[in-house]
């Protein structure tokens, strides 16, 4: 089944960005970001402009998909982490609540352990921000972004 587009509220956006802003300070990161697992860049923290994060996101999703294949292959549901060395960068990804992928940057001023840890205590505060999100698009009756445009309004975009 395709994943959904994701829908995204102020006041969660808000959260997950004030997780990300703190991880990348806990963690001495370079670059946090979040990514949903088509690509879309939703969050991001720290030396952004430095790297092209639209062509990064939708890297790493790719990854996170291809990865899947293989833990498919071998029996197994998922792969969760993933830690890539470089010479003088290290990527840690983490699958969160199997929706969006948390995205670690990091050098020799930080470390893996340290980054593990923390990342496992934002893994745990993301994924209670997208279960709620999840559960507030899904309430009965909850109101939708898109209820109170017409089709009057939809036609008036496309007419001169």
């Amino acid at each position: 089944m395709v994943n959904p587009q994701m829908v995204m509220y102020e006041e969660e956006f808000t959260q997950i960005q004030t997780v990300v802003d703190r991880l990348v300070k806990e963690a001495n990161a370079k670059v946090v970001f979040i990514v949903d697992k088509n690509g879309q860049l939703i969050a991001a923290s720290g030396d952004v402009e430095e790297i092209d994060t639209t062509s990064l996101a939708s890297l790493t999703a790719g990854n996170i998909a291809a990865t899947g294949g293989i833990a498919k292959l071998l029996r197994e549901n998922e792969f969760a982490t993933q830690f890539h060395e470089g010479e003088n960068q290290n990527i840690h990804i983490q699958l969160v609540g199997n929706r969006v992928i948390l995205v670690v940057i990091f050098d020799t001023k930080s470390s893996l352990g340290l980054v593990r840890l923390r990342v496992r205590k934002a893994t745990e505060e993301l994924s209670k921000i997208f279960e709620d999100l999840v559960n507030k698009v899904q309430e009965p009756g909850a109101a939708s972004p898109f209820g109170e445009i017409t089709d009057d309004d939809i036609d008036s975009l496309f007419n001169d």
